[in-house]
Protein backbone atom coordinates (compact mmCIF):
# COMPACT_ATOMS: atom_id res chain seq x y z
CA UNK A 1 0.00 0.00 0.00
CA UNK A 2 0.99 3.60 -0.62
CA UNK A 3 0.20 5.57 2.54
CA UNK A 4 0.47 9.31 3.13
CA UNK A 5 1.04 10.38 6.75
CA UNK A 6 0.23 14.04 7.36
CA UNK A 7 2.38 15.48 10.15
CA UNK A 8 5.98 14.74 11.13
CA UNK A 9 5.66 14.93 14.90
CA UNK A 10 5.81 12.03 17.36
CA UNK A 11 2.56 10.51 16.10
CA UNK A 12 3.42 10.88 12.41
CA UNK A 13 6.89 9.44 12.89
CA UNK A 14 5.62 6.49 14.97
CA UNK A 15 2.81 5.69 12.53
CA UNK A 16 5.24 5.90 9.59
CA UNK A 17 7.74 3.56 11.27
CA UNK A 18 5.04 1.01 12.13
CA UNK A 19 3.69 1.12 8.57
CA UNK A 20 7.06 0.61 6.92
CA UNK A 21 7.83 -2.24 9.32
CA UNK A 22 4.72 -3.93 7.92
CA UNK A 23 5.83 -3.36 4.34
CA UNK A 24 3.88 -0.26 3.33
CA UNK A 25 5.35 2.50 1.16
CA UNK A 26 5.10 5.65 3.27
CA UNK A 27 5.34 9.34 2.41
CA UNK A 28 5.33 11.72 5.38
CA UNK A 29 4.36 15.33 4.61
CA UNK A 30 4.62 18.33 6.90
CA UNK A 31 3.95 22.03 6.44
CA UNK A 32 7.18 22.75 8.34
CA UNK A 33 10.15 20.69 9.48
CA UNK A 34 9.88 17.43 11.45
CA UNK A 35 9.37 18.11 15.18
CA UNK A 36 8.87 21.83 14.51
CA UNK A 37 5.29 21.89 15.82
CA UNK A 38 3.87 20.68 19.11
CA UNK A 39 6.37 17.83 19.38
CA UNK A 40 9.20 20.36 19.51
CA UNK A 41 7.52 22.34 22.28
CA UNK A 42 6.31 19.78 24.76
CA UNK A 43 7.22 18.81 28.32
CA UNK A 44 7.13 15.21 26.96
CA UNK A 45 6.33 13.60 30.32
CA UNK A 46 5.52 9.89 29.94
CA UNK A 47 2.85 8.86 32.41
CA UNK A 48 -0.66 7.72 33.16
CA UNK A 49 -0.91 9.69 36.36
CA UNK A 50 -4.59 10.35 37.00
CA UNK A 51 -5.77 10.03 33.40
CA UNK A 52 -9.43 9.15 33.17
CA UNK A 53 -11.55 7.26 32.23
CA UNK A 54 -10.09 3.80 32.76
CA UNK A 55 -9.68 3.01 29.06
CA UNK A 56 -7.61 6.18 28.61
CA UNK A 57 -5.47 5.26 31.63
CA UNK A 58 -4.90 1.78 30.24
CA UNK A 59 -3.97 3.17 26.82
CA UNK A 60 -1.30 5.35 28.43
CA UNK A 61 0.05 2.44 30.48
CA UNK A 62 0.36 0.48 27.24
CA UNK A 63 2.13 3.50 25.73
CA UNK A 64 4.70 3.49 28.52
CA UNK A 65 5.30 -0.23 28.03
CA UNK A 66 5.75 0.26 24.27
CA UNK A 67 8.50 2.82 24.96
CA UNK A 68 10.25 0.31 27.23
CA UNK A 69 10.12 -2.39 24.57
CA UNK A 70 11.47 -0.06 21.89
CA UNK A 71 14.28 0.88 24.29
CA UNK A 72 15.33 3.96 22.37
CA UNK A 73 18.03 6.06 24.02
CA UNK A 74 15.63 9.05 23.88
CA UNK A 75 13.46 7.39 26.55
CA UNK A 76 14.29 8.19 30.18
CA UNK A 77 12.32 6.25 32.79
CA UNK A 78 13.68 8.17 35.77
CA UNK A 79 10.51 8.61 37.83
CA UNK A 80 8.40 11.57 38.90
CA UNK A 81 8.15 13.36 42.27
CA UNK A 82 5.10 15.43 43.15
CA UNK A 83 3.93 17.32 46.19
CA UNK A 84 1.43 20.05 47.02
CA UNK A 85 1.15 22.92 49.47
CA UNK A 86 -1.74 22.83 51.92
CA UNK A 87 -4.60 20.38 51.43
CA UNK A 88 -3.28 17.10 50.01
CA UNK A 89 -6.68 15.42 49.68
CA UNK A 90 -6.80 15.53 45.87
CA UNK A 91 -3.30 14.07 45.64
CA UNK A 92 -4.26 11.36 48.14
CA UNK A 93 -7.34 10.48 46.11
CA UNK A 94 -5.34 10.32 42.89
CA UNK A 95 -2.71 8.03 44.40
CA UNK A 96 -5.43 5.81 45.90
CA UNK A 97 -7.08 5.55 42.49
CA UNK A 98 -3.77 4.63 40.88
CA UNK A 99 -3.18 1.95 43.51
CA UNK A 100 -6.61 0.53 42.68
CA UNK A 101 -5.59 0.33 39.00
CA UNK A 102 -2.33 -1.41 39.94
CA UNK A 103 -0.20 1.59 38.93
CA UNK A 104 3.03 1.95 40.88
CA UNK A 105 3.00 4.92 43.27
CA UNK A 106 4.70 5.42 46.65
CA UNK A 107 4.54 7.90 49.49
CA UNK A 108 7.87 9.36 50.59
CA UNK A 109 8.90 11.55 53.49
CA UNK A 110 11.29 14.47 53.13
CA UNK A 111 14.49 12.53 53.80
CA UNK A 112 13.52 9.81 51.32
CA UNK A 113 12.77 12.37 48.62
CA UNK A 114 16.10 14.10 49.24
CA UNK A 115 17.94 10.84 48.75
CA UNK A 116 16.49 10.80 45.24
CA UNK A 117 16.93 14.51 44.54
CA UNK A 118 19.59 15.84 46.93
CA UNK A 119 19.78 19.33 45.38
CA UNK A 120 16.17 20.22 46.22
CA UNK A 121 15.89 22.84 48.97
CA UNK A 122 14.62 20.80 51.98
CA UNK A 123 12.50 23.72 53.16
CA UNK A 124 10.17 23.50 50.13
CA UNK A 125 9.32 19.86 50.82
CA UNK A 126 6.57 18.78 53.22
CA UNK A 127 7.46 16.41 56.06
CA UNK A 128 5.72 13.55 54.26
CA UNK A 129 3.06 12.79 51.60
CA UNK A 130 5.44 13.31 48.70
CA UNK A 131 4.20 11.13 45.84
CA UNK A 132 6.74 9.16 43.84
CA UNK A 133 5.88 7.44 40.56
CA UNK A 134 8.97 5.38 39.64
CA UNK A 135 7.86 4.12 36.20
CA UNK A 136 7.25 7.59 34.77
CA UNK A 137 9.78 9.68 32.91
CA UNK A 138 10.30 11.73 29.77
CA UNK A 139 11.40 11.48 26.17
CA UNK A 140 13.57 13.52 23.85
CA UNK A 141 11.00 13.88 21.06
CA UNK A 142 13.27 15.39 18.41
CA UNK A 143 15.78 12.53 18.66
CA UNK A 144 13.01 9.95 18.57
CA UNK A 145 11.34 11.54 15.54
CA UNK A 146 14.63 11.73 13.64
CA UNK A 147 15.25 8.04 14.24
CA UNK A 148 11.75 6.86 13.31
CA UNK A 149 11.55 8.94 10.15
CA UNK A 150 14.62 7.24 8.69
CA UNK A 151 12.33 4.31 7.88
CA UNK A 152 9.92 6.34 5.70
CA UNK A 153 10.27 6.13 1.93
CA UNK A 154 10.09 9.94 1.69
CA UNK A 155 9.71 12.87 4.07
CA UNK A 156 8.34 16.03 2.44
CA UNK A 157 9.26 19.14 4.44
CA UNK A 158 7.80 22.65 4.23
CA UNK A 159 4.95 21.74 1.90
CA UNK A 160 1.46 22.09 3.36
CA UNK A 161 -1.49 19.91 2.39
CA UNK A 162 -4.01 22.05 0.49
CA UNK A 163 -6.55 19.50 -0.72
CA UNK A 164 -7.62 15.88 -0.53
CA UNK A 165 -9.09 14.35 -3.65
CA UNK A 166 -12.03 12.11 -2.74
CA UNK A 167 -13.92 9.82 -5.09
CA UNK A 168 -16.30 6.91 -4.47
CA UNK A 169 -16.03 7.32 -0.72
CA UNK A 170 -12.25 7.10 -0.51
CA UNK A 171 -9.29 9.48 -0.45
CA UNK A 172 -7.49 9.09 -3.75
CA UNK A 173 -4.70 11.66 -3.55
CA UNK A 174 -3.13 14.39 -1.43
CA UNK A 175 -2.41 17.80 -2.97
CA UNK A 176 0.40 20.02 -1.64
CA UNK A 177 1.01 23.76 -1.76
CA UNK A 178 3.90 23.21 -4.19
CA UNK A 179 1.46 21.78 -6.72
CA UNK A 180 2.56 18.20 -6.15
CA UNK A 181 -0.09 15.47 -6.14
CA UNK A 182 0.57 12.25 -4.22
CA UNK A 183 -1.69 9.29 -4.95
CA UNK A 184 -2.53 7.21 -1.93
CA UNK A 185 -4.27 4.04 -0.83
CA UNK A 186 -4.71 5.49 2.66
CA UNK A 187 -4.12 8.75 4.55
CA UNK A 188 -3.34 9.15 8.26
CA UNK A 189 -4.08 12.52 9.86
CA UNK A 190 -1.33 13.13 12.44
CA UNK A 191 -1.42 16.92 12.04
CA UNK A 192 -1.72 17.75 15.76
CA UNK A 193 -3.37 21.14 16.34
CA UNK A 194 -3.98 21.42 12.58
CA UNK A 195 -5.82 18.10 12.45
CA UNK A 196 -9.24 19.76 12.26
CA UNK A 197 -8.17 21.63 9.10
CA UNK A 198 -6.99 18.40 7.47
CA UNK A 199 -10.26 16.73 8.49
CA UNK A 200 -12.18 19.58 6.90
CA UNK A 201 -10.39 18.90 3.62
CA UNK A 202 -11.82 15.39 3.88
CA UNK A 203 -15.32 16.78 4.44
CA UNK A 204 -15.29 15.99 8.16
CA UNK A 205 -16.06 18.21 11.14
CA UNK A 206 -13.50 17.53 13.87
CA UNK A 207 -14.05 19.76 16.93
CA UNK A 208 -10.96 20.52 18.99
CA UNK A 209 -10.11 22.71 21.99
CA UNK A 210 -6.38 23.25 21.54
CA UNK A 211 -4.50 24.92 24.39
CA UNK A 212 -1.19 26.80 24.39
CA UNK A 213 1.78 25.42 26.27
CA UNK A 214 4.76 27.58 27.29
CA UNK A 215 8.14 25.99 28.01
CA UNK A 216 11.27 27.66 29.37
CA UNK A 217 14.74 26.27 28.61
CA UNK A 218 17.61 27.27 30.91
CA UNK A 219 21.31 27.65 30.28
CA UNK A 220 23.45 24.72 31.56
CA UNK A 221 23.49 24.48 35.35
CA UNK A 222 25.66 22.47 37.74
CA UNK A 223 22.67 21.02 39.57
CA UNK A 224 21.60 17.40 39.84
CA UNK A 225 18.04 17.07 38.52
CA UNK A 226 17.47 13.44 37.66
CA UNK A 227 13.69 13.12 37.57
CA UNK A 228 10.53 14.83 36.50
CA UNK A 229 9.63 17.20 39.32
CA UNK A 230 6.08 18.48 39.87
CA UNK A 231 6.48 21.14 42.56
CA UNK A 232 3.46 23.30 43.47
CA UNK A 233 4.38 26.27 41.26
CA UNK A 234 6.68 24.84 38.60
CA UNK A 235 7.47 21.61 36.76
CA UNK A 236 11.11 20.75 36.09
CA UNK A 237 12.93 18.06 34.18
CA UNK A 238 16.45 17.62 32.75
CA UNK A 239 16.89 18.34 29.06
CA UNK A 240 20.44 17.20 28.30
CA UNK A 241 23.73 19.09 28.34
CA UNK A 242 23.05 20.35 31.85
CA UNK A 243 20.01 22.34 30.70
CA UNK A 244 16.64 22.20 32.40
CA UNK A 245 13.16 22.37 30.93
CA UNK A 246 10.62 24.32 32.98
CA UNK A 247 6.87 24.57 32.76
CA UNK A 248 4.67 26.81 34.89
CA UNK A 249 1.32 28.44 34.30
CA UNK A 250 0.93 29.04 30.60
CA UNK A 251 0.09 32.72 31.14
CA UNK A 252 3.04 33.29 33.49
CA UNK A 253 6.10 35.38 32.65
CA UNK A 254 9.07 33.08 31.85
CA UNK A 255 11.15 34.98 34.41
CA UNK A 256 8.64 34.01 37.08
CA UNK A 257 8.83 30.39 36.00
CA UNK A 258 12.62 30.47 36.36
CA UNK A 259 12.30 32.14 39.76
CA UNK A 260 9.92 29.41 40.93
CA UNK A 261 12.40 26.76 39.80
CA UNK A 262 15.17 28.52 41.77
CA UNK A 263 13.07 28.21 44.92
CA UNK A 264 12.99 24.44 44.45
CA UNK A 265 16.61 24.08 43.29
CA UNK A 266 18.67 26.97 44.76
CA UNK A 267 21.67 25.89 42.68
CA UNK A 268 19.85 27.12 39.57
CA UNK A 269 20.29 30.75 40.69
CA UNK A 270 22.47 32.47 38.15
CA UNK A 271 21.04 30.47 35.25
CA UNK A 272 19.63 32.37 32.31
CA UNK A 273 16.73 31.66 29.99
CA UNK A 274 18.15 30.38 26.71
CA UNK A 275 14.82 30.07 24.94
CA UNK A 276 11.08 30.08 25.35
CA UNK A 277 8.89 27.90 23.17
CA UNK A 278 5.15 28.08 22.78
CA UNK A 279 3.31 25.10 21.38
CA UNK A 280 -0.34 24.23 20.90
CA UNK A 281 -1.56 21.13 22.64
CA UNK A 282 -3.87 19.24 20.27
CA UNK A 283 -6.95 18.25 22.28
CA UNK A 284 -10.11 16.75 20.76
CA UNK A 285 -13.30 18.28 22.15
CA UNK A 286 -13.94 15.64 24.82
CA UNK A 287 -10.26 15.38 25.79
CA UNK A 288 -9.77 11.76 24.69
CA UNK A 289 -7.72 10.65 21.69
CA UNK A 290 -9.21 10.25 18.24
CA UNK A 291 -7.64 7.17 16.67
CA UNK A 292 -8.14 4.90 13.70
CA UNK A 293 -10.36 4.77 10.64
CA UNK A 294 -13.39 6.91 9.83
CA UNK A 295 -16.53 4.91 9.15
CA UNK A 296 -17.77 7.02 6.23
CA UNK A 297 -14.28 7.41 4.73
CA UNK A 298 -12.60 4.09 5.55
CA UNK A 299 -9.14 4.83 4.15
CA UNK A 300 -8.83 8.06 6.17
CA UNK A 301 -7.41 7.58 9.67
CA UNK A 302 -6.69 9.69 12.75
CA UNK A 303 -3.90 9.70 15.31
CA UNK A 304 -4.58 12.89 17.29
CA UNK A 305 -4.52 13.53 21.03
CA UNK A 306 -2.95 15.19 24.00
CA UNK A 307 -0.35 12.93 25.71
CA UNK A 308 1.22 11.97 22.38
CA UNK A 309 4.66 11.70 24.01
CA UNK A 310 3.35 8.81 26.10
CA UNK A 311 1.05 7.24 23.52
CA UNK A 312 2.90 7.59 20.23
CA UNK A 313 4.74 4.26 19.93
CA UNK A 314 1.77 2.13 21.01
CA UNK A 315 -0.83 4.13 19.11
CA UNK A 316 1.40 4.25 16.05
CA UNK A 317 1.39 0.46 15.99
CA UNK A 318 -2.38 0.19 16.50
CA UNK A 319 -3.24 2.71 13.80
CA UNK A 320 -0.72 1.32 11.32
CA UNK A 321 -2.14 -2.15 11.84
CA UNK A 322 -5.65 -0.96 11.13
CA UNK A 323 -4.54 0.98 8.03
CA UNK A 324 -3.19 -2.29 6.64
CA UNK A 325 -6.30 -4.33 7.44
CA UNK A 326 -5.61 -5.73 10.91
CA UNK A 327 -8.58 -5.92 13.28
CA UNK A 328 -7.90 -3.39 16.02
CA UNK A 329 -11.55 -2.96 17.03
CA UNK A 330 -11.06 -3.95 20.67
CA UNK A 331 -8.19 -1.54 21.30
CA UNK A 332 -9.61 1.43 19.38
CA UNK A 333 -13.36 1.11 20.05
CA UNK A 334 -13.39 3.85 22.71
CA UNK A 335 -11.40 6.33 20.62
CA UNK A 336 -13.28 6.48 17.33
CA UNK A 337 -13.97 9.71 15.47
CA UNK A 338 -17.71 8.97 15.35
CA UNK A 339 -18.20 9.61 19.07
CA UNK A 340 -17.67 13.35 18.64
Amino acid sequence: MDVVVIGAGVYGAAVAAALTKRGASVTVVDAGAPASGTSGATFSWTNSCGKQPREYHDLNVAGMEAHRKMAGDWYHETGNLEWVVGDTERLRQRVAGLHYYGYEAHWLNRSEALRLEPDIDPSVLPDDEIAYFPREGWIEPTRMIAHLLTTANEVVRGDAVTNLEIAAGRVRSVHLASGRKITSDAVVNCAGPQASKIAELAGLSFPMRNKPGVLVYTSPVAVSVSRVIHAPHVHVRPDGGGRLLLHGKDDDDPANVLAAACEVYPGIRGATIESVRVGKRPIPLDGKPVLGRVLELPNFHFAVSHSAATLCVHVGDLVAGEVLGEDRSDELANFRFERL
